[in-house]
């Protein structure tokens, strides 16, 4: 695996980030990446990190924690970096921040209709349910 560092977002990452989504199939009609990232930086930014190597921004993970659920969002990792570990070791640091803040238990979010691999939650300790979500697509 190639040396990999994860810190936190900075806003100059944001075009870098909001590419690596669209890449990774992502983003949606309904849902603006920049206003999803001027959310988050308004709310517990030091829950979204990104990952490099060197200059280059190849992958990311958004989580957050309101006092009853943790959850993860904008997960990817460059294509090319995928079947590596990298998404992994996204996963346990933003998992680990969770902990830290008290996060008894974390849900994910996840499109099933990805144009690209589908993530392989069993290496995480997480299991699949059919839950029913509603949104107003805002």
């Amino acid at each position: 695996m190639a040396n990999i560092e994860i810190r936190t977002f900075e806003l100059t990452d944001e075009s870098a980030a909001i590419a690596l989504w669209m890449r990774c199939g992502l983003t949606r009609p309904w849902n603006d990446p920049k206003k999803d990232i001027e959310r988050k930086l308004c709310v517990q930014r030091h829950l979204f990190l990104v990952g490099t190597i060197g200059q280059e921004l190849i992958a990311t993970v958004m989580a957050g924690y309101e006092g009853h659920r943790g959850w993860i969002n904008y997960l990817a990792v460059a294509p090319q970096y995928q079947r590596q570990g990298i998404g992994r070791l996204m996963m346990l640091e933003a998992e680990q921040l969770l902990v830290e803040a008290g996060c008894p238990k974390i849900n994910c979010s996840h499109y099933i209709n990805t144009t690209t691999t589908p993530l392989p939650w069993n290496i995480f300790t997480f299991s699949f349910f059919t839950p029913i979500l509603a949104t107003n697509h805002t």
